[in-house]
């Protein structure tokens, strides 16, 4: 099983679906995140999402229609190049969910999928040498089916939660709209 260390241990077994959360840069501020005490990963998750769905400043680039288009068909260009699977997805004003199997080393289409977004959606946006992913992205592997299941669920329901549609179905940028 690879292991990777940034600011937190990545596990990828192999064979696994991966549920990866992406965030622009910035749009965590530094004095809140990480949040005040000790939680655990999945606590800090449910913060750090809480705060990027109710956030109204910070960079929201991935709103403008263009730039998640260009990020969408980032994300169905790795399909078809046989880097991963596809289970759900969903693409926010300032993050997305991703639940895919990869079918590569998960930090280096990571990396890939993070690079190519990145540079296109910089040039819609005419900004040139802009970080615009947040360097490290959120990760979990999948121990099982129910799990998949309750994750699917999650990202597809996420604009609904956030308040951005009634229905999950209503939403363009995500795979429950498919």
């Amino acid at each position: 099983m690879p292991k990777f260390h940034r600011r937190l241990p990545h596990l990828h077994p192999d064979g696994k679906w991966l549920f990866v959360t992406c965030h622009l840069h910035g749009s965590l501020p530094q004095p809140k995140y990480p949040p005040p005490g000790k939680l655990n990963s999945g606590a800090a998750f449910v913060w750090m999402d809480r705060y990027l769905d109710t956030a109204r400043t910070g960079p929201m680039y991935l709103a403008q229609e263009s730039v998640a288009e260009a990020v969408a068909e980032s994300l169905q260009r790795g399909v078809l190049l046989g880097h991963y699977d596809f289970g759900a997805s969903v693409i926010l004003s300032n993050h997305m969910h991703l639940l895919l199997l990869p079918k590569a080393v998960p930090s280096r289409l990571l990396q890939s999928l993070k690079g190519t977004s990145a540079r296109e959606a910089n040039r819609i946006l005419r900004r040139t040498g802009e970080k615009f992913w947040q360097a490290e992205s959120y990760d979990h592997w999948v121990r099982d089916q129910p799990e998949w299941k309750q994750i699917a669920n999650y990202i597809e329901q996420n604009p609904v939660k956030a308040g951005l549609v009634r229905h999950a179905v209503d939403y363009r940028w995500s795979s429950a709209s498919v």
